[in-house]
């Protein structure tokens, strides 16, 4: 991936973090704990659906995915924010920005698919739950995750490409937390135009398409939901779906917000820390919309804690 136009190129420096030096140690205490909470609380919910054979069902199953998914998310972008607040040194090598951009944007798109297919499978077991076990087997969820990650490995591993095979002349300076795409083509002095529709093409696969997805499964779901004679039986159908539901709002409003809206030089303060918001805040919130929400995974917890 290194080629000879990154001969003067040896690192670069992220600048989202010249913002926070002056806060002295308080960004690496607020950091690491956030880290901490996330690997503990979604490390909590894999454990839990491994451990208890009642949540061996494919809703839990991918949710146990999807957790691991955050935690990987995170570990890619949070550690080296707290090392970076803590030698007050923004600096990345070539091949470390390299690394980090394409495991961004793979977890992202994985769990982009991911809820997707819990979206699929909400709307299987209330809309078709006749059918439901048999469509939707252990086999069958197998293959929508091995696929999740199959798909996302291969096709940012070409945007990964594409982007690093340009020249980047214009300066070292990235104005952001990480290593992302549209930063980096900011510093290319060749036309970026090829990169821009690669960019687009991707965010209409692993954005758009799973958000149009879920739409659809929802309001098919809600018809079904309103079509039932009982007000409890709509209530307790639909509680099933709340927490996947609060979970996809926290996830696409908060993306949406930070890579959609329109872009201003003014604005990039503003975009890091939406930024920020997205690949932090989601992951935090998980584990607690899905434990305090969820009946079933609170009483596994009690079920564990009283086994210890």
């Amino acid at each position: 991936m290194v080629t000879g136009n990154h001969t003067a190129t040896p690192g670069f420096i992220l600048l989202g973090y010249s913002n926070l030096t002056n806060l002295q140690g308080l960004p690496f205490v607020v950091f690491f704990v956030i880290y901490m909470v996330i690997l503990l609380g979604n490390g909590v919910i894999v454990l839990v659906t491994v451990l208890d054979s009642a949540l061996h069902t494919p809703m839990y199953f991918f949710l146990r995915n999807s957790s691991f998914v955050e935690i990987c998310y995170t570990s890619v972008t949070l550690p080296k924010m707290v090392a970076s607040c803590l030698a007050e040194d923004g600096s990345i090598s070539f091949t470390g920005c390299a690394v980090q951009m394409y495991f961004l944007l793979l977890l992202g798109g994985t769990e982009c698919f991911l809820l997707a297919a819990m979206a699929y499978d909400r709307y299987m077991a209330i809309c078709n739950f006749l059918h439901y076990t048999l469509i939707v087997n252990r086999e069958v969820c197998a293959r929508m995750v091995a696929g999740s990650w199959l798909v996302n490995i291969l096709v940012h591993f070409g945007q990964t490409y594409l982007v690093f095979s340009l020249p980047f002349c214009r300066s070292r300076e990235i104005n952001h937390f990480f290593c992302d795409i549209p930063p980096l083509l900011e510093l290319s002095c060749v036309d970026t135009y090829r990169n821009k529709i690669a960019l687009f093409m991707a965010a209409l696969l692993f954005i758009i398409t799973p958000f149009i997805l879920i739409v659809i499964s929802y309001i098919k779901i809600a018809s079904t939901v309103l079509k039932m004679p009982s007000s409890e039986g709509r209530r307790k159908t639909f509680s099933t779906c709340s927490s996947h539901l609060a979970v996809v709002t926290l996830f696409y409003c908060s993306g949406m917000i930070a890579y959609l809206r329109p872009k201003s030089r003014n604005s990039e303060d503003t975009e890091k820390l939406l930024s920020l918001f997205y690949t932090i805040v989601t992951p935090l919130f998980n584990p607690f919309i899905y434990s305090l929400r969820n009946k079933e995974v609170k009483a596994s917890l009690r079920k564990l804690i009283g086994k210890k």
